[in-house]
């Protein structure tokens, strides 16, 4: 069984930091019935289109290391639930039974 760990209001702070950066990374995204989006770079519009109930994680690419760094500063800033990997940071929407999650 999935559980959320992420809501709307999350989902729109995290949507908001992306785009503050300049440049914007970015993104691409696995829903909750399996379809992968991505990778897309427009956080404003794109990210939240259809809504975020399905996204079961995205994935933030970044290209620099000062990009990445950027990126981890905003998602502290925001405390969501995900872990860094070798092309940028995931960000769990969704985790099963049993699991657990840090935050950034």
């Amino acid at each position: 069984m999935l559980n959320p760990v992420m809501n709307n209001t999350k989902w729109n702070e995290l949507r908001l930091a992306m785009y503050a950066l300049k440049p914007a990374p970015k993104w691409s995204t696995l829903s909750t019935d399996g379809h992968e989006y991505g990778p897309d770079g427009e956080w404003f519009y794109h990210f939240r289109n259809g809504g975020y109930e399905d996204i079961a994680h995205v994935d933030i690419h970044t290209e620099t290391p000062a990009q990445r760094e950027s990126v981890r500063v905003a998602l502290q800033r925001i405390h969501v639930p995900g872990e860094e990997t070798a092309k940028g940071f995931r960000v769990f929407g969704y985790i099963r039974d049993g699991e657990g999650v840090d935050y950034l």
